[in-house]
């Protein structure tokens, strides 16, 4: 009987075993949600350039609004992203004919930017954001 005993303790403990690595390997795994972090906000009217700002994931957003177009029908807008570093125009953000608004998601390697706006005949304005992603446990 005794060595009876110490065997069921035995597949007992390896039982238990099991059973965690079955609960642990299908567990939900975390959901990542991404928050945005304001890098910068410029506005103006005419040609400008901003100041340098840096962002950690290259993931941005742009939210840009044009108005107060004069005359009717002529006004413009360029928002190009550019490497502080090197100077050179990475990837065109908005281009825009006439008053209007809306958001942009641009991608870019990690580093330091600015942003070159050319413009004629409307005010301007624009907010860049990064997207910080995290894990959100179960």
């Amino acid at each position: 009987m005794k060595g009876m005993t110490g065997g069921l303790v035995l597949v007992a403990a390896v039982t238990c075993v099991h059973v965690y690595e079955v609960r642990s390997r299908h567990a939900s795994p975390s959901r990542q949600l991404v928050q945005w972090r304001p890098l910068g906000s410029w506005s103006g009217r005419g040609n400008a350039q901003t100041g340098s700002f840096p962002s950690v994931t290259g993931s941005m957003r742009v939210h840009w609004r044009t108005d107060h177009e004069q005359p009717a029908d002529a006004g413009t807008f360029r928002l190009t992203i550019h490497s502080a570093i090197s100077g050179r125009a990475l990837l065109l953000a908005v281009d825009q004919l006439g008053a209007g608004h809306d958001t942009s998601y641009v991608r870019e390697s990690p580093r330091i930017f600015y942003g070159v706006v050319e413009s004629k005949d409307l005010d301007w304005s624009f907010t860049v954001e990064e997207a910080v992603p995290f894990n959100v446990p179960p």
